[in-house]
């Protein structure tokens, strides 16, 4: 009896899980309950963007910690202090500490927006397209006045739900609603966790002549450190470049240590 019992809770369980996997990001429609490429949300009248990043783009990748989000100095919480602690001993000992990148999770933002891969930006009235050349990871930028979803309804995702809008000559997006786990703010150095509070604001400005994105960041997570950290990161335009279909398959990571010890998979 007891037997039956546990095999049709598991069986409910599992049914659970596979109806949130398969429920997809609903995000937040604009007040007309229209969809971004909707022809009549298109068609809207609004003002001219100031400027359009359709195109494809690179970090520009200057110095050795150009590409990561973690400042020199910080202050963590407990939780994210034990990770941390984990990593740079890890790190002591020439090994990586749970390196899920390598696991062929998502990078997530805003570590996928340093990856030593071009990304593509595709750029309407209504919404901007981001599509990475490191696993084809993709962002969503709603550009037509909708809020950010409820979030009793939005499905958390490693890159969040961005909501932009135009201040002047800035783009500011504001970006939320992340899984809160295999998600870091770094990759094989500091080891800090991204929590599902990250809360990030981009202020984005087109300069030198429309050749070089200019994003300056804040990020702000209270479960994993304190404060604002802020940053400052150029990407430049490439013209010779088009990004093709990557996908990221473990096996081929086998190589890694991080794919190969039992003691740093989780």
């Amino acid at each position: 009896m007891l037997q039956s019992k546990l095999t049709a809770h598991v069986a409910l369980c599992l049914t659970a899980l596979l109806a949130v996997m398969a429920t997809p990001t609903a995000p937040a429609q604009n007040a007309e309950g229209q969809g971004a490429l909707s022809p009549a949300n298109l068609a809207k009248p609004r003002p001219k963007a100031p400027f359009d990043l359709t195109g494809t783009w690179q970090h520009e990748l200057r110095g050795p910690q150009s590409w990561k989000f973690v400042p020199p100095t910080f202050e963590l919480t407990p939780e994210a202090q034990v990770h941390y602690d984990a990593g740079q001993k890890a790190l002591a000992e020439n090994k990586l500490y749970r390196d899920d990148i390598g696991q062929c999770w998502p990078a997530g933002m805003p570590l996928i927006m340093t990856r030593v891969h071009p990304f593509v930006l595709l750029q309407q009235p209504t919404v901007i397209y981001y599509i990475s050349g490191f696993i084809n990871s993709v962002r969503i930028i709603y550009l037509d006045g909708r809020e950010h979803s409820e979030p009793d309804i939005i499905v958390p995702s490693w890159n969040g739900e961005s909501i932009g809008r135009w201040e002047g000559d800035t783009l500011v997006v504001d970006t939320k609603y992340f899984p809160g786990h295999h998600h870091w703010l770094d990759q094989g150095g500091a080891s800090i966790p991204a929590s599902d509070a990250l809360h990030i604001v981009e202020r984005i400005r087109l300069i030198e002549n429309g050749e070089t994105l200019e994003v300056a960041y804040t990020l702000t997570d209270p479960k994993s450190f304190k404060g604002d950290w802020k940053m400052t990161k150029r990407f430049n335009r490439l013209h010779d470049i088009d990004i093709a279909e990557v996908e990221c398959n473990p096996d081929l990571n086998e190589n890694l240590p991080a794919t190969s010890s039992d003691s740093l998979i989780r």
